[in-house]
């Protein structure tokens, strides 16, 4: 495809008349990083967006200028963006643009006709290396769409007497959205500097974005439903044609609005607004009676399109003169449910009469009754739920709740003044009450503040002992609890807050996950809470390589607290102290396990449960306990789903079911980026996960500085020619499939292209393979261990691949490094010796697959960490340079990924940047997001780029 990839470019908007016929022009961007085309003064700012206003794209809501984003794509975007000779697709066609050290400067250009740019540009918002200015045009495209969706579009005649549709007339938010957006424009999308300014001075940035949601919507509304809307054929044509003779008519354009008079019955009275002057407003009946033919069908045409939205209103054009229709009861109901929503998309307001009372409210009580108060909160305990309704905030009194459930018609006298009643609020006055909820389910509504009954959402108002329990839970600082005595350590000042919370937690019957960064020291706070509650047993289910360093800070801070391995062929079943088991062996023997009468049970790295329907986590929510408490650096590695199964264990119920979360969180965050839902599935989750990083403010001061560097490498022609093979072979496979096939040949593209970046003897499976001299990564790796060895350091080298991995302890051998390998397959034993031997300077280079190491490992020796390849989620990564960044080390780290240059590992660096910028909220899917892709995208993620 010939426009496949244009999304890297910067593009700029080039108004013409008719604003169809404008232009996008996509252009090269030779700017360096942290620079910007000039403008006028005090527009180089980039506002975030406003909350609740969409359109403009989550890239530009951030609290960074635009000055500082443009440019800030991948050095390999830069490169190929730099060098538009080998790109067929800019010819000779020039662009004048203002360059970042204020001079003009002629670059090679694409111009796109609006209409073949809208879908390439709709590509760009959603495509993580696309140019901010490409990107924001994508943004300002959905605005303009879901405007002339809504109806806010109108016929007109332009300057050069041509005809067109423009946008319009806009309410009050849309014209905040569309300032939002303009204030996010990046210099680049405007680098086209005013003729005849000097010094260089850039458009103005929102005339300019009014021009481009004006072309695309003349782009929208053409054929012979556009005759029947504008009342003139011309309006239907792609092609410009002239109409000065139609100016008069299109600048006298109307819109109406709807005023509701009379309580019994209600009638609606059509008025007539000039788009020409605002302020003229007159009723229909008035309007007729003046005998203004353009005017009447003006008016006429309007009405059409609000009986469209809303039928009622259809029996005015069988009127001779359609001022007002009377409304039936049913007629005001639909007006109050979804009638008036519906016509406010096509552009009509309703207006109720001023002394109708139209503020009564309902919300549902919890908590109220003493006796409803649970024990503990299990998935039996209920409590009572009960309807309030209000006028304001003055709720209404039994006799006054008996009145509106007797009420028949959509209007009630309350107070003495007439009060509009939605249906379904007389409905819940004729109910009073509702059914009981569980009480965890009635602890998340008191959180969030909403709940969800029959479907409709409805405000919470949590009284007696639930507000009493919901202002515990917020409240961070709590009663303060003592270290334990017979801790052997002095606990920081944030483990010992640490410890509060999970005291708190756990006495309530709630479990709790704490998430902090791994080496904040989650063990040791542990430690001190089970010897704070002194409540039974204390199960500990980890991963193989952490029961070594579970039984070691048990022996070390609690002496004389018993400490038991359940694992092995002896296992041994204690009723005090703690007892140590692994996920697998729990999964076999979750039967034993579950007979004993456990005070806690903690699942330390969580995340090997965060698939609900394995049959590890299965086993693990058959072993009953008191107190549940998940241990984990990363509560969300790839979807808030996972964060769902580590919560839905330690405190069943708070979430509701799978579906149900799927349905009223992560489907509003994931998919739709619904800020309001994702701040109430903030308040929901927050007091149950505590969440500390190494960077926070006061955490770990002591920890000294880390430095994360990617390191490009270039391909060795062996691995160019290799990696060009792959994609044409594979990709003719991934073509030539559909299904569940093509997602594994893509998923095989994908690990080819990865493993010969690596190294080709990987891809190749060489059984002797000649090492030296073939891969850029393996060279690179060479120079980086001389200097580090050269300085006494020690080195972890992480890689998903153990193939790659032996095949680097194969090279080193050779070149006489002691290295020692870490992967699945290594034993306990041998495990835990492997990192005595490390931590003491016997080995100072370890190999580490990133699965089987990435997680609970004290290897505080490493001042640097080699990720040897790229990992699809960067939380990973990070759980692996934890390995050595942590509480304990006492040298700067240096942190080295290794990219291959203008390959897929290019394009994935860029991606991770971007993810690790979403901080525990919305992240992809990791690699199975690929498998997702269309030809030409996964073409363009696949493709050798030129510089390698």
């Amino acid at each position: 495809m010939l426009n496949t990839g244009l999304e890297r470019y910067a593009a700029v908007f080039e108004a013409a008349d008719p604003p169809r016929t404008s232009t996008i022009a996509f252009y090269p961007d030779q700017s360096p990083p942290d620079q910007s085309p000039p403008g006028p003064a005090g527009e180089h700012d980039a506002r975030p967006d406003r909350p609740g206003h969409s359109g403009a794209d989550e890239r530009f809501a951030n609290d960074r200028p635009a000055a500082a984003r443009v440019g800030e794509h991948s050095d390999r975007d830069r490169r190929s963006a730099a060098h538009p000779g080998a790109d067929e697709r800019f010819g000779e066609d020039r662009l004048t643009i203002a360059t970042p050290d204020g001079t003009r400067r002629d670059v090679p250009a694409l111009r796109l006709p609006v209409t073949e740019a809208i879908p390439l540009l709709s590509r760009a918002r959603r495509t993580p290396h696309a140019h901010p200015a490409a990107a924001f045009w994508g943004a300002a495209v959905v605005v303009a769409l879901q405007l002339v969706s809504r109806g806010r579009v109108r016929p007109a005649v332009t300057d050069g007497d041509f005809d067109a549709w423009l946008l319009g007339p806009l309410d009050a938010a849309d014209h905040a959205r569309v300032r939002d957006l303009a204030e996010a424009m990046p210099p680049h999308a405007r680098a086209v500097p005013l003729t005849g300014r000097d010094p260089l001075e850039l458009p103005d940035a929102e005339p300019l974005l009014r021009s481009f949601l004006d072309a695309v919507a003349d782009t929208m509304p053409r054929g012979a439903a556009a005759v029947h809307a504008a009342g003139a054929p011309a309006f239907a044509a792609n092609a410009p044609q002239k109409v000065p003779h139609l100016r008069d008519w299109a600048d006298q354009g109307v819109r109406i609005s709807l005023r509701i008079e009379g309580f019994g019955p209600f009638r609606a009275v059509v008025q007539v607004h000039s788009l020409a002057d605002p302020a003229r407003v007159v009723d229909a009946a008035e309007l007729w009676a003046a005998a203004n033919q353009r005017s009447r069908a003006d008016a006429t045409v309007a009405l059409r399109r609000a009986a469209r939205a809303w039928p009622p209103l259809e029996r005015l054009l069988d009127q001779p003169v359609p001022d007002e229709v009377a409304l039936l009861d049913s007629d005001v109901e639909h007006l109050l449910t979804t009638g008036a929503v519906r016509l406010a998309g096509a552009g009509v307001d309703v207006h109720w009469p001023k002394d109708l009372v139209r503020d009564l409210s309902a919300k549902v009580v919890m908590g109220e009754r003493p006796s409803d108060r649970p024990a503990f909160f299990g998935p039996d305990q209920v409590t009572s739920v009960d309807w309030q309704l209000a006028l304001g905030d003055d709720p209404l009194t039994p006799d006054e709740l008996d009145v509106l459930a007797e009420a028949t018609r959509p209007v009630v006298r309350l107070r003495d003044r007439w009060t509009l009643v939605d249906p379904e609020l007389a409905r819940r006055a004729r109910e009073r009450a509702v059914k009981p909820v569980t009480a965890i389910d009635a602890l998340g509504a008191a959180l969030t503040g909403t709940t969800e009954i029959d479907g409709v959402v409805v405000e919470v108002a949590a009284t007696g002992w639930l507000d009493e329990l919901r202002s515990r839970l917020v409240d961070l600082d709590g009663a303060p609890v003592e270290q334990p005595a017979a801790l052997r350590a002095t606990l920081r000042d944030y483990q010992l807050h640490g410890l509060r919370w999970l005291d708190r937690m756990t006495s309530l019957g709630l479990g709790a996950c704490l998430a902090d960064d791994m080496g904040l020291g989650k063990t040791i706070t542990l430690i001190a809470l089970h010897l704070h509650r002194d409540g039974g047993p204390t199960l500990v289910v980890c991963p193989a390589s952490l029961m070594g360093n579970w039984q070691r800070e048990i022996e070390r801070f609690a002496p004389g607290v018993p400490v038991r391995r359940f694992h092995g062929p002896r296992r041994d079943i204690a009723h005090d102290g703690f007892v140590l088991t692994t996920y697998g062996t729990m999964r076999l023997d979750a039967d034993r396990l579950a007979d004993v009468d456990w005070g806690m049970v903690v699942a330390d790295e969580a995340q090997h449960v965060k698939n609900p329907a394995s049959d590890t986590a299965k086993a693990l929510r058959r072993i009953p306990a008191r107190a549940r408490v998940a241990l984990t650096g990363t509560p969300v590695e790839n979807a808030l789903s996972e964060l769902w199964a580590i919560l839905d264990w330690t405190t069943p119920g708070l979430l509701g079911t799978q579906a149900q979360f799927k349905a009223r969180w992560s489907g509003p965050i994931e998919a739709d980026h619904d800020r309001e839902a994702a701040e109430r599935f903030a308040r929901l989750v927050r007091p149950f996960l505590l969440r500390r990083r190494k960077t926070d403010p006061g955490i770990a001061p002591e920890l000294p500085p880390k430095t994360e560097t990617d390191q490009p490498v270039s391909l060795t022609r062996e691995q160019a020619a290799l990696y060009e093979a792959v994609v044409r072979e594979l990709m003719a496979e991934v073509r030539d499939a559909d299904g569940i096939a093509r997602r594994g040949r893509i998923v095989k593209l994908l690990t080819g292209l990865k493993q010969v970046c690596n190294h080709p003897a990987q891809y190749l499976k060489e059984p002797s393979p000649k090492l030296a001299g073939r891969s850029g990564k393996l060279e690179l790796l060479d120079e980086l261990l001389d200097t580090i060895l050269a300085e006494d350091g020690a080195v972890l080298v992480f890689t998903q691949y153990v193939a790659m991995a032996r095949l680097i302890e194969k090279h080193l051998a050779g070149r006489g490094i002691p290295t020692q390998l870490l992967h699945g397959g290594t034993p306990v034993a041998k495990r835990e010796d492997m990192v005595r031997r490390f931590q003491d300077g016997e080995c100072p280079v370890f190999l580490l697959s990133l699965k089987a190491a990435g997680t609970g490992l004290n290897l505080t020796r490493a001042d640097h960490v080699v990720h040897y390849d790229r990992w699809w989620n960067p939380a990973v990564e990070d759980q692996a340079t934890d390995r050595a960044y942590r509480i304990g080390q006492t040298r700067p780290v240096q942190v080295h990924r290794l990219i291959a240059e203008g390959t897929i590992e290019d394009r994935i660096a860029a991606m991770l940047r971007a993810k690790r910028d979403l901080a525990d909220a919305v992240l992809a899917r990791g690699d199975a997001a690929f498998t997702e892709l269309g030809d030409d995208e996964l073409a363009n993620l696949v493709e050798l780029r030129s510089g390698t």
